[in-house]
């Protein structure tokens, strides 16, 4: 991976006007947020700013506006959030560009932390319009980047303001680049990558990535019948991509050439109805009732995924193993979750896992805290998994 330049690239800061580019995109329920996670991901970057001296100007979007500001969606819902989770005055402006922030910046003391106003309210933002970002950029003398979560996007305030201000990595994203260079850049090996979720169709990038990049890729949750029907068994009535049975011989082809082992289940719980208690059963995977539908890998499949954790040195996870959101059919993600944390605290793995549903997942397992690593960056982390270029990190790249 490319050197970036850091904060610990920076100095003398007091007095600088320093934009940071921060992911404030938290859910809200009746005017509150409801998870501040990523409030605090991004706060040691803050305050390590604020006490060096610097006037620090958040940038940030939340949600999707179509047309313009609108109420429920400006950052002024989430500023008392910010300053609790800061425990730091936080002020805030009516807009990100134009009279209302420069004014806001310009009553700034040193050590003072502003919101600007939604990004996305100006159509000038994600079309990384060079007049909006050069707007942003007069109320900065530097950029910093803390939102790896937005960096797949080249939005104005992702990646042009790069081009127009000295530019760094904040901490969380100078956190998140280590953690991925360990995952798939120069791991340790062997790496075994699990992968989870309810389509292939949705992964075929990820997959076919992977399996040039891994020594054992697991796959689980409801893309595995999709591999398990290309073998030509009958899976039931379980959801199953069927017109994708090509695309799935065609990646363990792939896996086959590269040298990658594919670990598909070799039982499973079944079960007639799609709800927590449901009657289940455990079933060979060759023997799939024709009335049934495939919910959780079996303990017999549980056993070889534990058996690959124990053998990896890295170990990278996207997606559940199961319908993990439904009990019992939780099983075989929380134990696999679980022996990962074991061997992690233990030293002998590394493990960064990351995608919404394995997050959830993993704080369902209680292990969350004990992954090397873990991202919340959704769309971004799987587009670094599936080995594209993310245009908010390449443009931090040291040049000389």
């Amino acid at each position: 991976m490319p050197a970036f330049k850091t904060l610990d690239d920076l100095s003398d800061i007091s007095g600088k006007r320093v934009l940071v580019r921060v992911d404030l995109n938290v859910p809200v329920s009746d005017g509150k947020v409801t998870d501040a996670t990523r409030i605090e991901r991004v706060a040691p970057t803050i305050l390590e700013l604020s006490k060096k001296g610097a006037k620090v100007i958040l940038l940030a979007h939340f949600g999707r506006p179509k047309d313009g500001p609108s109420p429920d969606l400006s950052l002024s819902l989430i500023a008392p959030a910010v300053e609790q989770v800061l425990g730091h005055k936080v002020a805030s402006a009516s807009d990100c560009i134009g009279p209302a922030a420069a004014e806001a910046v310009g009553k700034m003391k040193d050590g003072d932390i502003l919101l600007l106003e939604n990004t996305r309210f100006h159509k000038g933002e994600e079309k990384n319009d060079p007049a909006f970002t050069k707007a942003l950029a007069e109320n900065g003398d530097i950029y910093v980047n803390d939102a790896f979560s937005a960096a797949h996007r080249a939005h104005a305030s992702t990646e042009g303001l790069a081009h127009l201000l000295p530019a760094y990595a904040g901490r969380t994203m100078q956190a998140e680049l280590e953690a991925l260079e360990k995952g798939l850049g120069k791991p340790a090996r062997p790496v075994v990558a699990i992968v989870g979720g309810a389509k292939v169709s949705t992964k075929i990038d990820l997959l076919m990535n992977l399996v040039k990049r891994v020594d054992a890729l697991v796959i689980g949750g409801g893309m595995a019948n999709t591999f398990i029907a290309a073998r030509g068994t009958n899976v039931g009535k379980s959801l199953c991509e069927h017109d994708l049975a090509a695309t799935a011989k065609q990646i363990m082809i792939e896996a086959a050439s590269a040298g990658c082992a594919i670990v598909l289940p070799d039982d499973g719980v079944v079960a007639r109805e799609f709800k927590a208690g449901a009657a289940n059963e455990v079933v060979d995977i060759n023997a799939i009732p024709a009335d049934a539908m495939v919910l959780d890998v079996g303990p017999k499949s549980v056993e070889a995924v534990n058996d690959w954790i124990s053998k990896a040195q890295t170990l990278v996870w996207n997606g559940p193993l199961g319908a993990f959101e439904i009990e019992p059919f939780d099983t075989a993600t929380v134990a696999a979750a679980k022996h990962a944390a074991e061997r992690t605290e233990e030293g002998k793995l590394i493990s960064v896992a990351g995608g919404g549903d394995t997050v959830s997942a993993l704080n369902h397992a209680g292990v969350a805290d004990d992954f090397t690593y873990i991202s919340t960056a959704g769309g971004a982390f799987l587009e670094w998994m599936e080995g594209k270029e993310l245009p908010g990190v390449a443009v931090l790249e040291k040049t000389a």
